[in-house]
């Protein structure tokens, strides 16, 4: 087979990079490219030798600019995503809105249907613990996540145990965005969420931060979210992503 000549788009730190490696497929990755600053650092860590361009794509190509072809369109498109990105999530709801059957909210604004789901993941034994890639020599309070965030955010978080088998995906806003962007990890055990989250919004905000408090709720660290995605336990650099989280967690308490 001719040796395939690959150009990396949108590179990251070098997933798919690891992966041709790790196929065995006869290739070179001659050049990679994305504009995150951090990403590029892991990646010129981890692979030295292969050219890296800090460009967008639209600079490498000459492609046209999206908002030259329509303006208008393209400014309220982006009007309204911040719009929906300004709606501040609110912990209280009306409980004649929770319905019935399988689309009933139970608890934390997920139905019956969600949680069966998410317990029939937990029970497929062909899938790993949560905890076969969690750290255990990392000082974890500082992926705490704060009373503020837990207050606000209570009801979407996506909330796993070490013996949980599955997470949602993790995106590059994990850290600096809640919602959507991946889970995070119950270290308390032996508390029961079910009864944290059923009381929960008969009580005043002290107390619910009090409760939330006692689940002990963190986010994951970057290697334990490299070791999830499949990379190898050599592949490095990961204080330059613990230094950036711990820099948006600070400038976000300001």
């Amino acid at each position: 087979m001719e040796r395939l000549r690959v150009l990396e788009l949108y590179s990251g730190v070098g997933g798919m990079h690891h992966a041709l490696r790790e196929s065995c497929i006869p290739a070179q990755v001659v050049a990679a490219v994305d504009v995150n600053t951090v990403a590029n650092e892991v990646y010129k860590y981890n692979f030295p030798h292969t050219q890296l361009l800090a460009k967008t794509i639209e600079v490498l190509m000459q492609f046209p600019k999206i908002e030259s072809v329509h303006p208008q369109k393209y400014t309220m498109d982006v009007e309204n995503k911040i719009q929906e990105k300004n709606i501040e999530p609110n912990i209280s709801f009306d409980s004649s809105t929770q319905g019935s059957g399988k689309d009933a909210i139970l608890f934390k604004l997920e139905t019956a249907e969600e949680i069966h789901r998410k317990n029939q993941q937990d029970s497929d034994l062909s899938v790993k613990m949560l905890k076969d890639f969690l750290e255990d020599d990392t000082d974890m309070n500082q992926y705490l996540l704060p009373p503020k965030s837990l207050l606000r955010y209570a009801l979407l978080l996506d909330i796993v145990q070490p013996t949980c088998r599955r997470s949602v995906c993790f995106t590059k806003g994990y850290g600096s965005y809640i919602e959507g962007t991946g889970s995070v990890l119950q270290t308390a055990e032996d508390v029961q969420i079910e009864n944290i989250y059923k009381s929960l919004t008969k009580l005043s905000q002290e107390e619910q931060i009090t409760k939330l408090l006692m689940l002990k709720l963190r986010y994951f660290t970057p290697k334990e979210i490299a070791n999830l995605l499949g990379f190898p336990p050599e592949f490095g650099m990961w204080d330059t992503c613990r230094i950036q989280l711990s820099c948006i967690k600070t400038l976000k308490n300001l």
